[in-house]
């Protein structure tokens, strides 16, 4: 019984921030490299934030590069995404991921190869 679990999401202003996190449970927190995803109405499923099991290796996309940040707290088993200077066009359903089998100090691009994921956190920035 693995359970992943986002929260945080909401209605922001253009400009405005928003910290989103994800708890997961049943599994190892530390046997997982993490990743956030997001997807418009629309759109396809696009990778905007990674981290490794150790949380010392991120990779963030030159789409929002800058103005996201991810960070994880293994102790408490939560993953975190801090959104800056969000635009309208960051509007979508904030998914959280977890990847086994990867190294301490690896990330994972391909949305494919996640085990879990969560059922989303949607995020509104408002024009």
């Amino acid at each position: 019984q693995v359970q992943v679990v986002e929260s945080g999401g909401g209605l922001v202003q253009v400009g405005g921030s928003l910290r989103l996190s994800c708890t997961a449970s049943g599994l190892t927190f530390d046997d997982y490299a993490m990743g956030w995803f997001r997807q418009a109405p629309g759109k396809e499923r696009e990778g905007v934030s990674y981290i490794s099991r150790s949380g010392g290796v991120t990779y963030i996309p030159d789409s929002v590069k800058g103005r996201f940040t991810i960070s994880r707290d293994n102790a408490k088993n939560t993953l975190y995404l801090q959104m800056n200077s969000l635009k309208p066009e960051d509007t979508a359903m904030y998914y959280c991921a977890a990847r086994a089998s990867l190294g301490y100090n690896e990330y994972d691009v391909i949305y494919a190869n996640y085990n879990y994921w969560g059922q989303g956190t949607q995020v509104t920035v408002s024009s």
